[in-house]
């Protein structure tokens, strides 16, 4: 049974930086892709970042810059790291593990999300 398991989010401050985590099981963790997507109150789900099982990395271009998707293999985890936060950053985050190795496209499992609040 695949498990996804975020921890990291929640309030700050415009222009800080959270470490948004995301623990796995049940799977072969190397040989997934992982993705962060995000959610806004009425929006669309949206994918934020993306890392293949190759390690490659892709971002949204409203994060590039900003955040930094990595993976530790080792631990099973992958993480967001996201500065210079921006008040469009709030929505609640979500892992995604991609069976077929891109990290992109939303398929597989995802997480029970964590909300990322960015406000003075």
């Amino acid at each position: 049974q695949v498990q996804l398991v975020e921890s990291g989010g929640g309030l700050v401050q415009p222009g800080g930086s959270l470490r948004l985590s995301c623990k796995a099981s049940g799977i072969i963790f190397s040989f997934y892709g992982l993705g962060w997507h995000r959610q806004a109150p009425g929006k669309q789900r949206e994918l934020v970042a993306g890392i293949t099982s190759s390690s490659r990395t892709n971002y949204a271009d409203s994060v590039k810059g900003r955040f930094t998707i990595s993976r530790d293999n080792a631990k099973n985890t992958v993480y967001l790291q996201m500065n210079s936060l921006k008040p469009e950053d709030t929505a609640v985050y979500y892992c995604n593990a991609d069976p077929t190795g891109m990290g992109t496209g939303g398929f597989g499992s995802w997480g029970q999300g964590t909300q990322v609040t960015v406000s003075s």
